[in-house]
């Protein structure tokens, strides 16, 4: 069980690691990189793909972050 938390970990982080990346500055990233404007929404994103990345942002770092907890206090570890 240890060495499946312990892959599903590394897994996990590439993954935050490529969302991170595909984040972008002030005016670069994933919006530029198809031609959408910068323009900012009621949520701070500027368009719905900017948004969505944000969204899976989170989500696999939260379930990261949780990952990492259960693999500090499993029995096994």
């Amino acid at each position: 069980m240890e060495t499946i938390d312990s892959i599903l970990q590394v897994i996990l982080a590439v993954i935050v690691v490529f969302l991170v990346l595909m984040h972008s500055g002030k005016d670069s990233g994933l919006s530029g990189a198809f031609g959408v404007g910068s323009g900012q929404g009621p949520l701070g994103g500027g368009s719905l793909v900017e948004r969505n990345l944000n969204r899976w942002t989170v989500f696999f770092s939260v379930l990261f972050f949780v990952n990492a907890i259960v693999l500090l206090k499993a029995p096994w570890g």
